[in-house]
Order: structure tokens, then C-alpha cells, then sequence
């Protein structure tokens, strides 16, 4: 069986991949969605993520279509304390921003969606810079006492924000951060290795990097000459115009033949053994999607191709 993992100073253990829900009412339909949730969670997986948010970018879509269908399944499923839902707050068009009004309001609205009495973990979506650290974990401290949230976490912060929330925390003894989801991967690390990582590994923050896959980059199926047909291609494929790109999926063409595993698989494994990192996020529009994702937890990868991987993406 897999190890899970903990989530910082909590008591939250999840499974080593925290699969995305940014495509369910978007990309994957109900059915889909389910299908994919099901494979998922028949595998060992515990851990979906989502946000109030998503997916109110698609025409016609008001925000929350990610979550009303993950309360669905877990209610149809009957499976709700073997689940660990992330989900945020700050982005959704009716819920803007972070003072405790709106922080309260939106947990209410992210309850009602996901029909369940109690948010896993819940994050701070996107810094909101004017807003005083204070009010902010005062408010999220609120919803931890209240029994609506088991942890709290952070997503797209700075680090002296980050460190600033932790010491008022500590100081006041109110409810802390114990996780944060930065934008973290192979192509992508300078985004958190640094001064961000640093508070987070001096603090006992776990790390639940999103865009894990670079948006596709790093499934290796992007190419010089290639056309994908995928909604990211545009952003994915620009990563063949960097200096790193290319060295990088030389470096994955290698060590995913030698090992027998997919690109996507060797990419992630790479990121699960970062300093601090518990469990990359990635999500899967389809089921034959999953397996190169959920084959993570299975690939230990050498000190020899952890090095060649972080040489070539340096």
C-alpha cells in the first residue's frame, strides 16, 4: 500500500498525488469527471483539489462547477471521510478578495457546493497584499474554531507574507498555515526554490505545487513541428523556446525509457522528492489520463536521475 504523506503540522496524511479538479465543468464532463474521481480514488488516492473559482473562465459557467461536482460524487459515493478536499478562496466573481467578510461568506458558499459539513484544507487562493495578515488569519481561525476547516493553507504568496502570517499566528496562538501551493516544476523553479521555500521548510510547511506538469510540457508530448490539441498547447509549448526545455525533456527521454515509465510519471517523481514537496498536483480529463499520474507513487527515482534531471533543468 502507499504511503500517505503529512500535511505539515496537521493531522491531514494524503495520498503522494493530489489530483487537480480545475477540469471538472470544464473540459470533463459529470460522467467524466466521476469516472475519473472513481479510478482515483480505487487506486488509493485521497487527496482532490480544487477552488471557489473553478471553472468561471469557461463561457456560460458562473464559478463553482468544480466543486458542485466533486460534492456530488462524494455524496453519491458515500465516501466523504475518506476524501481530503482542498479548496480556496478569493478568485470566485461573487467572492473577491481576502478580508474576513468575504473569507467567511465564500467558505459558506464553497459548503453549500461541495455539500459536506467541513472543508479539509483550505487555502488562501491569491494574496491579497492590502489586506492585513491579521484579518486575514483572524478570519480563517474563525471558520478552524467554528469546525468548517480542518487546516488552513496558502497559494501565490510572497514570502515575507508568508512569514508574516505565521509569526501572527504563533504569537496570538490562532490556527496556522500548514501547507502552501506554489507554481513548482521542472521548468518552473525559480517560482518557489528560494526565499519561499526556505519559510516553508524552516515553518513545517508542506509544499502542494500546482502546474506540476507545466501544463502539459512535461508529459513530453510537446515537440518541435507537433501540434497538440489541448486548450493549454499555447502555454505548454512555449516552453520549447526555452533554454531549458529542451535540455529538460532529453534529460526525461532518458530516464523514461531506462526506467519504463511515462514522461509525466518521471517528471512528477522528480518533483515528489523536491525538500518540502508532499504531493505535486495534476489533474486528468480522462481516464486513460490517470495511470502515468497515479504510477508516482511507485517511482523512486536515483540520486543519479535526480541530478540529471535538476542539472538539466537548472
Amino acid at each position: 500500500m502507499t504511503s500517505l504523506r503529512k500535511l505539515g503540522t496537521s493531522d491531514i496524511e494524503v495520498f503522494p498525488l493530489s489530483l487537480g479538479g480545475n477540469v471538472f465543468g470544464w473540459t470533463a464532463d459529470e460522467a467524466q469527471s466521476f469516472a475519473v474521481l472513481d479510478a482515483y480514488a480505487a487506486a488509493g488516492g485521497n487527496f482532490v483539489d480544487t477552488a471557489d473559482s473553478y471553472s468561471a473562465w469557461v463561457e456560460g459557467n458562473k464559478g463553482g462547477e468544480s466543486e458542485e461536482t466533486i460534492g456530488k460524487w462524494v455524496k453519491s459515493r458515500g465516501n466523504r471521510a475518506d476524501v481530503v478536499i482542498a479548496t480556496k478562496v478569493s478568485q470566485h466573481p461573487e467572492y473577491q478578495g481576502l478580508t474576513a467578510a468575504n473569507i467567511k461568506a465564500a467558505a459558506d458558499a464553497s459548503l453549500a457546493r461541495l455539500d459536506t459539513d467541513y472543508i479539509d484544507l483550505y487555502y488562501t487562493h491569491f494574496d491579497k497584499p492590502e489586506v492585513p495578515v491579521e484579518e486575514i488569519i483572524t478570519a480563517l481561525d474563525d471558520l478552524v474554531k467554528a469546525g468548517k476547516v480542518r487546516a488552513l493553507a496558502a497559494s501565490n504568496i510572497t514570502s515575507e507574507r508568508l512569514k508574516a502570517s505565521l509569526d501572527f499566528s504563533a504569537a496570538e496562538g490562532l490556527a496556522r498555515y500548514v501547507a502552501i501551493q506554489p507554481h513548482y516544476n521542472l521548468v518552473s523553479r525559480d517560482t518557489y526554490e528560494g526565499s519561499l521555500q526556505a519559510v516553508a521548510a524552516d515553518y513545517g510547511l508542506s509544499a502542494v505545487p500546482y502546474f506540476a506538469l507545466a501544463k502539459g510540457f512535461l508529459t513530453g508530448k510537446y515537440r518541435p513541428g507537433t501540434t497538440v490539441d489541448s486548450p493549454r498547447a499555447a502555454g505548454a509549448g512555449a516552453y520549447l523556446e526555452t533554454p531549458a526545455g529542451p535540455r529538460v525533456l532529453t534529460a526525461l527521454d532518458e530516464i523514461a525509457e531506462s526506467r519504463g515509465a511515462a514522461h509525466a510519471t518521471v517528471a512528477l517523481a522528480w518533483l515528489a522528492a523536491q525538500p518540502t514537496v508532499a504531493a505535486p498536483i495534476a489533474s486528468a480529463r480522462t481516464l486513460d489520463q490517470l495511470p502515468a499520474l497515479l504510477a508516482l507513487a511507485d517511482l523512486t527515482l536515483t540520486p543519479e536521475e535526480l541530478n540529471r534531471l535538476t542539472e538539466a533543468s537548472a
